[in-house]
């Protein structure tokens, strides 16, 4: 029987053969200020000085942000070593990922932040 593979994953390594991943932490910390970035995610097992750096900065520029999968996962995904902090810079990709969240994670009432329009 073959293990179920994770799609959120699966995702993510399409979007980096795409080019449209930018990780590690000085390069998602800058899609983010610049706005190409559609969506962070950060290992769940990050530091709580990482989470809360992506958490206030991508509350303040509008993205969303999800803590999903561990360092090393998130890293082997995309073709590299360990990775704490990962920006997808492609929207359709960054929806879909998000929409596979909402399906596959149980604990999705603590690992994501939607970022409300305060304007409508």
């Amino acid at each position: 029987m073959r293990p179920k593979r994770d799609r959120i994953l699966s995702l993510l390594s399409i979007a980096e053969r795409g080019g449209f991943v930018k990780s590690g932490e000085f390069q998602t910390e800058a899609s983010v200020k610049e706005g190409s970035a559609c969506l962070v995610i950060v290992a769940k097992d990050a530091s709580d000085n990482t989470r809360k750096k992506f958490q206030n900065s991508c509350t303040y520029y509008a993205v969303p942000f999800l803590l999903y999968a561990d360092r090393e996962t998130l890293g082997h995904a995309i073709g590299k070593d360990f990775r704490a902090s990962v920006s997808v810079t492609d929207k359709g990709l960054a929806d879909r990922i998000r929409e596979l969240y909402e399906i596959q994670s149980p604990e999705k009432e603590e690992m994501i932040w939607e970022v409300a329009n305060e304007n409508t």
